[in-house]
């Protein structure tokens, strides 16, 4: 494992992980959280999980993402903040 590669990827996790929570909207706030999911990802295919990597791909960045942009796409903003 290379520690450069993996500190870089913990300290993108983390900054998408403090970004996510502190946005205001929405749909920001779940591409944050998709970029955070394929960062995640990568991290566990360079620690060698390549299995959990690609579930984590499959589920958490694409299908995840997709659903709630769905969701949020549905529904309507009650006030304006």
């Amino acid at each position: 494992m290379i520690w450069q590669l993996d500190f870089l990827l913990c300290v993108l996790v983390l900054i998408c992980a403090i970004a996510a929570i502190n946005i205001k909207d929405l749909l920001s706030a779940v591409i944050i959280l998709g970029a955070f999911s394929f960062f995640m990802c990568l991290l566990w295919a360079e620690m060698g999980a390549v299995d959990v990597a690609f579930t984590e791909a499959a589920v958490a960045t694409s299908v995840s993402t997709i659903l709630f942009v769905g969701a949020i796409i549905k529904t309507t903003r009650r006030s304006k903040d």
